[in-house]
């Protein structure tokens, strides 16, 4: 019978399937890899996600950053020697860092090696937000948790890391706190069951082993990292994926037109049995785009993927030292449309808008709140 070698996507372990296959349970770590029949990748995230933009320069123009090249081969895991591999069983639970300052950080980038919709950016945009939050802002190294699959076994952005690295970044919260949430990755909508949202739909991301394990949901990431915020605890999430708007389920979602007047809109849901608040503490999102947009990688930065969102928030904090709330939202619009003009986007696929959008748990003034981590 015909066979064909597939690598597990989880230790790298080697295996011949059936050319009909459509998945393959690793000998070596009993975790279950998804695959097309033809050969040509995993299945894809669907039509649920980043989408790319992506302009065909490719010359490194900011050659400050260290950026992440993905591999064209698979990594080997181990020696292999003949009739033996080598190879790391998963662990049992995330390894956190041993600090755990007053700054702390989740830095989340997947890049779904495989898919046919697969992310180039997203672990460049976790190395030009480590640098941000370390530089610019004086967060520890050693109090930022990464998540990424160029990490080791103990780092994976699995569902269940994830839930773990949520849970230790909020865990002895106190008043002066600065949290710092940032997922680069697929995001997708499921409809709501719970009568919360006033679109009828959760938005949530997708962990690396989202196809067996399931999605996170909006509501889970608002009672994980929201609801236990004390007062004077501050909570800022970078949400760089498509339908993410109202990622953290924050109640007030601001509306600025081109001109920075804005407003403040209520997406508390009359009647819903949920709490979406805080314990005193202040929560405040930045996303890519509003719920019904797609964000996008793009080379037009950098000649390297990036998402649009992350390396325009990077750079405006960079350049720009002293910033409040609305003048930064109007930079980082500035910014992604410029990109999206010079790819010939806005033109062409004008359905693809991606309009950065601010939320809180508290309404304030933005145009004379000072932005700062």
């Amino acid at each position: 019978m015909a066979t064909r070698r597939i690598n597990c996507r989880w230790c790298g372990m080697p295996s011949l399937v059936q050319l009909e296959a459509q998945t393959l349970r690793c000998p070596a770590c009993n975790r279950v890899t998804k695959f097309q029949s033809n050969g040509n990748g995993y299945r894809p995230p669907g039509a649920n996600g980043n989408i790319n933009f992506i302009s065909n320069n490719q010359h490194v123009t900011n050659p400050s950053y260290a950026v992440y090249v993905r591999p064209q081969q698979p990594v080997n895991v181990g020696r292999v020697y003949p009739g033996q591999l080598q190879v790391r069983a998963p662990p049992t639970q995330l390894r956190v860092p041993p600090a755990h300052g007053r700054k702390r950080a989740v830095l989340c980038g997947i890049t779904y090696k495989g898919h046919k919709q697969s992310l180039d950016g997203s672990i460049n945009d976790v190395l030009f937000m480590k640098k941000l939050l370390v530089e610019r802002f004086g967060f520890p190294n050693s109090s930022i948790l990464v998540l990424t699959e160029e990490e080791d076994f103990s780092r994976i952005p699995t569902k269940k890391n994830i839930r773990a690295a949520l849970q230790w970044l909020v865990r002895g919260c106190q008043a002066g706190d600065s949290l710092v949430f940032h997922y680069s990755g697929h995001g997708s909508q499921v409809v709501d069951r719970d009568g919360d949202e006033l679109d009828g739909y959760d938005e949530c991301l997708l962990p690396v082993d989202y196809e067996t394990e399931g999605r996170i949901l909006d509501d889970e990431l608002n009672a994980t990292i929201v609801r236990p915020l004390p007062t004077g605890a501050t909570l800022h999430s970078v949400i760089d994926t498509c339908f993410s708007g109202t990622f953290l389920d924050l109640p007030n979602v601001c509306r600025m037109n081109r001109e920075g007047y804005y407003k403040w809109e209520d997406h508390r849901v009359p009647h819903a049995a949920a709490y979406k608040g805080t314990s005193g503490g202040i929560a405040i999102g930045i996303s890519a785009c509003d719920d019904h947009q797609n964000s996008g990688d793009t080379t037009a930065f950098t000649g390297v993927p990036t998402g649009a969102l992350t390396y325009s928030f990077v750079k405006t904090l960079e350049q720009e030292p002293r910033l409040t709330y609305g003048r930064l939202l109007i930079f980082l619009h500035n910014r992604i449309n410029a990109a999206r003009d010079q790819v010939g986007l806005s033109r062409d696929a004008p359905h693809l808008s991606q309009e950065p959008q601010l939320s809180s748990s508290h309404k304030f003034e933005i145009h004379s709140k000072p932005f700062t981590l």
